[in-house]
């Protein structure tokens, strides 16, 4: 029997507000443990949460550019559970009336697009952090990301492979980042995704029992562990067994799922409204003074980019997959008009200096104007597109700008048409049992013939020219 996936993702993004969602502690990452704390977040007795504005206006900005609809009344709820990094004994989430829902994104998978429906986005605060001691059996607690704000964000059970999975994932991240609510970064926790996961015959209506699978910091990982764990209950399913409804962990390292325990119900929970907080009040004016504030996303610049500057779709995704990206293509653009160019360049040479020193666009050691001056002295002929390769390594290392690398090193380029044929002519000269073969058929000889020009030019020579002299010379020497 054939069958299919199901999954559903749940996304916890924290915010990028510079105090916590319920108290004035800071949010900043990486501070000595439980140093960000205080009464409030560490849910001593007496004590009165107290709403941040920032989360509320974020949260709004992420629902409005997801396409949801605004709940103009929300609530606040308190979700109880144990577990030794939550001080209080419960979260405060939002259950029956969250902020908002009903929403999608489109993404696109080997040219397929596809909507993936949102089913809600609330706000809730995150637990603190256990950190585990290798050596003996003993585990301790920061409480500095108690209280940090969270958005979680919902999806139905839309997707129906890993590859959208992560199609979906890397969309939402650029979402967050486009709207600077989140810094999106999955190594440090503030973009993390858990999936719930069933498989069902191919055709079938009904859902399969669904597993939850935790600990997913990363876009690969996640593709891995849903690959896995379809092939676990279709196995499962296939010798007559029974898949269970539990939560289960990745492990990176062995890439497997392990069981971790039964999975919740809400019922589980006792979910009931915080008397501490007031039902959230949202007016159409509020909504659209954040409307104001959208600012151009992926999809409309993505579509822009094609339109405006004439690009190919791959051209325009890989650019817009992150503002800081575009920006710099946009930049590059002001002194350098002409956007294949400049794309064939973002996403060749820089993306690969950049993946290879594991750095963002925003620490690039060539700045957008460097890059333009490269592609104008490309487009003049002061030096050839080998050569440039050569100034942009240069530029890489030492920071300097083109004209004075290319000047300190004698790298202009030869355009001189009589000097360039009396360098062939020596050539020619110099290669006359080549010439011979070339004239009785063997005319792949002509790359030799490039070759050997460019080695007496030392690479100076405009190929261009040393292409259309060589052909001219060949062909009356025939």
């Amino acid at each position: 029997m054939a069958y299919e996936p199901v999954i559903g993702l749940e996304v916890h993004t924290q915010l990028k507000t510079r105090t916590k969602i319920f108290c004035g502690c800071s949010t900043a990452f990486g501070a000595p443990p439980n140093t960000h704390t205080c009464p409030v977040c560490l849910g001593m007795p007496g004590v009165l949460p107290v709403l941040n504005k920032k989360v509320v206006e974020y949260t709004l900005k992420m629902a409005i550019a997801t396409h949801c609809r605004i709940n103009r009344e929300s609530r606040f709820a308190r979700k109880n559970y144990f577990y030794p990094d939550l001080p209080k004994g419960y979260q405060i989430s939002q259950y029956e009336l969250p902020i908002a829902f009903n929403g999608f994104i489109d993404i696109e998978t080997n040219g397929n697009q596809k909507r993936i429906g949102i089913t809600r986005i609330h706000m809730e605060e995150d637990a603190g952090k256990l950190i585990h001691d290798p050596d003996r059996p003993v585990s301790m607690v920061d409480f500095n990301r108690t209280g940090v704000p969270l958005i979680e964000i919902v999806s139905e059970p839309d997707i129906r492979s890993p590859e959208e999975a992560g199609a979906y994932l890397r969309h939402l991240r650029a979402i967050v980042r486009y709207l600077d609510i989140s810094d999106g970064n999955m190594e440090e926790g503030s973009f993390r995704c858990d999936a719930n996961i069933s498989v069902r015959p191919i055709g079938s209506d009904f859902f399969g029992t669904r597993a939850e699978l935790k600990n997913l910091n990363s876009f690969k990982h996640v593709e891995k562990a849903l690959a896995f764990e379809i092939s676990r209950q279709i196995d499962v399913l296939g010798d007559g067994g029974r898949v269970i409804q539990e939560t289960r962990l990745w492990d990176p390292d062995k890439n497997r799922s392990t069981s971790m325990r039964g999975k919740e119900e809400a019922h589980d929970y006792r979910y009931f409204p915080d008397p501490d907080l007031l039902p959230l009040a949202i007016d159409d004016d509020w909504i659209d003074a954040i409307r104001k504030h959208i600012p151009e996303l992926p999809d409309e610049k993505k579509r822009r980019f094609m339109e405006k500057y004439e690009l190919p779709a791959h051209d325009a995704d890989m650019l817009t997959s992150s503002r800081e990206l575009a920006d710099y293509f946009e930049d590059c653009l002001l002194d350098f008009p002409n956007p294949k160019p400049v794309s064939n360049w973002v996403m060749g040479p820089l993306t690969g200096l950049l993946n290879a020193e594991n750095k963002s666009v925003t620490e690039s050691p060539v700045s957008s104007k460097d890059l333009a001056q490269l592609l104008v002295l490309i487009e003049d002929k002061t030096i050839s597109s080998k050569m440039a390769k050569t100034v942009f390594e240069e530029m890489a290392r030492t920071g300097k700008a083109p004209k004075k690398i290319v000047a300190e090193k004698g790298l202009v380029q030869m355009t001189d048409e009589t000097a360039i044929e009396e360098i062939v002519k020596k050539v020619l000269r110099q290669c006359a049992a080549e010439v011979t073969d070339y004239k009785n058929g063997k005319t792949k000889l002509f790359g030799f013939f490039v070759g050997q020009v460019m080695k007496e030019t030392k690479g100076k020579a405009n190929p261009k020219l040393v292409n259309e002299i060589l052909k001219k010379l060949l062909e009356n020497k025939k």
